[in-house]
């Protein structure tokens, strides 16, 4: 499965301090970077984390992960803890998705105003299925 990253997850060096070294050791999850990437329909915002906001684009990296690497990462951005929600958005060349973490902007102590009603998760997910969102491969 694939992961857009747009902040510290785009070192590798950071990666590999939280996936490990990126084949599959004992113990280790297997993980690599295909493409550089935009997603189209999000902005980046830097706060205490980075997150995304609606409207424009940011440039990231796609990871490729598998399910072991997903679980971490979720660990990672702390959506046990509620700082990052995990949403997918659609990919431009497949019929696949990417998924991609969105700060909560009051924990993250930045100015971002999700439409609608609901939690960080509703908000966000209404927003990628009534708007063009996309992740566009920049290779």
């Amino acid at each position: 499965m694939y992961v857009f990253v747009y902040g510290t997850l785009t070192d590798p060096a950071q990666v590999e301090h939280v996936l490990g070294p990126g084949d599959e050791t004992e113990g280790e999850t297997a993980w690599e970077f295909t493409d550089s990437a935009t997603l189209d329909g999000f902005h980046r915002v830097d706060g205490r984390y980075p997150t995304l906001a609606p409207g424009g684009n940011v440039d990231g990296r796609l990871l490729a992960v598998d399910e072991a690497g997903l679980d971490r990462l979720d660990r990672y951005e702390g959506v046990d803890r509620g700082l990052y929600v995990r949403v997918a958005v659609p990919r431009s060349e497949t019929t696949g998705t990417a998924w991609t973490y969105v700060g909560d902007p009051d924990r993250l102590s930045v100015d971002v105003e999700w439409p609608g009603d609901g939690s960080l998760v509703d908000r966000v997910q209404r927003y990628i299925s009534t708007s063009e969102i996309v992740v566009e491969s920049n290779e």
